[in-house]
């Protein structure tokens, strides 16, 4: 973390207790470069990660189950900065770290942020090669996340989906709830001049690690029978793919890359026919960049691509139907600007990052004011970060 000026008694110490996996670690570097910005807060970084190595990864229960993992470091990070320093609040993100650290959150004034709900996942399990466990485990597992949702002050969902699940399924107040997106830098994903949607070749622009869960596949076999109509597909995952015609695989490419923006530019049409999704950070960037979005109506994926208004929605595993979806916005040049219009409209009102990270910083302020009357005027340390394998 950058070292910065000494605090005043204006100043919030917050910690960001913020799980290393999969989408969220973009979020946690969006996180990272947002917050500075606001002078009145002193964040302190505990990352916490998700590989395991050493000889960690020969302990059975550790090396195969995240909420004892993320848990186990979110409690070591979470003592050696209490010895650092009095801090006001904790923001954990998401909730796996927080489910075992329940008596930290009940200690220090906390907010809980999930793109999920540990229930919802399990509705989603098969694409993440997740299956839950026999009933006396998801019972406990069950009560822990509810006693965790209850001891924080706030709770912070990715989507009203995933809201709606704490309600439904947990006992919560649904006051206690403040739905708040990750969001992008909108201007930073902005292209830069007009896009040409007028030339030959479509370009349909595909992001997804996992090619298989992501429904990489699936795309592919839309592609084929679509490109006779001279389309190309461009495919940023990091897993393997074989050469054809037409098809551009980038197994390189990282978050946030102005290689990665300039490919989102130069694309007419953005498609992730996903299994299993909460709510893909991609497919704000794809808006942010003024694409039409094609993808399926799971989880909270609705809430974004708005059917006919910001993108078409397809049932998950329909290849004719993602074909015909595709088609359509292949021969309609007019659709495809107005779609991409209003999903660039979309995403500057409800996705952008530093406006939902000014949200988010606000809840945690009056979180800190509730939870006590003054704040102590310990001296600032740097926050710290976790390392894989401990």
């Amino acid at each position: 973390m950058t070292m910065t000026t000494q605090p005043t008694m204006n100043q919030y110490r917050i910690g960001f207790i913020l799980e290393q996996a999969l989408g969220h670690i973009t979020h946690a570097s969006n996180l990272q470069a947002l917050v500075p910005s606001d002078r009145t807060v002193e964040p302190y970084w505990a990352l916490v990660p998700w590989e395991v190595s050493g000889w960690a990864a020969g302990v059975p229960l550790y090396k195969s189950n995240w909420t004892v993992r993320a848990g186990r470091r979110a409690r070591r990070l979470l003592n050696r900065l209490d010895r650092q320093v009095a801090l006001d609040v904790l923001f954990f993100h998401t909730q796996v770290p927080a489910v075992l650290a329940t008596d930290w959150v009940r200690r220090i004034p906390s907010i809980v942020s999930l793109d999920a709900t540990p229930l919802q996942y399990d509705e989603l399990g098969t694409s993440y090669d997740h299956r839950a466990g026999p009933g006396w485990l998801e019972r406990w597992k069950w009560r822990l996340n509810r006693d965790c949702f209850g001891a924080a002050r706030k709770l912070v969902t990715w989507s009203h989906w995933a809201k709606q699940g704490l309600v439904k399924d947990y006992e919560t107040d649904a006051t206690k709830v403040a739905v708040i997106p990750p969001g992008v830098d909108v201007r930073a994903w902005a292209p830069p001049g007009q896009h040409d949607d007028e030339h030959k070749t479509v370009n349909i622009l595909f992001v997804g690690g996992n090619l298989e869960r992501k429904g990489g596949r699936l795309l592919l076999e839309a592609f084929r029978a679509l490109r006779p109509l001279g389309v190309e597909l461009h495919l940023v995952t990091r897993d393997g793919v074989d050469p054809e015609p037409g098809l551009f695989v980038y197994n390189q490419l990282q978050p946030n890359s102005d290689t990665l923006k300039q490919l989102y530019w130069r694309s007419d049409i953005f498609c992730l026919p996903t299994f299993g999704d909460c709510l893909p950070m991609v497919l704000s960037e794809a808006g942010a960049a003024g694409l039409p979005l094609v993808s399926t109506n799971v989880a909270a994926i609705p809430e974004i691509v708005r059917d006919g208004e910001t993108g078409l929605l397809v049932p998950k595993g329909d290849v004719l139907a993602l074909t015909a979806a595709l088609r359509r916005l292949i021969d309609d040049v007019a659709l495809r600007r107005q779609l991409g219009a209003c999903a660039a409209e979309r995403v500057a009102k409800d996705y952008d990052a530093a406006h939902n990270t000014a949200r988010l910083l606000d809840l945690l302020k009056q979180v800190a004011d509730e939870g006590s009357g003054s704040r102590s005027n310990t001296p600032y340390t740097p926050g710290v970060s976790e390392t894989p394998g401990v």
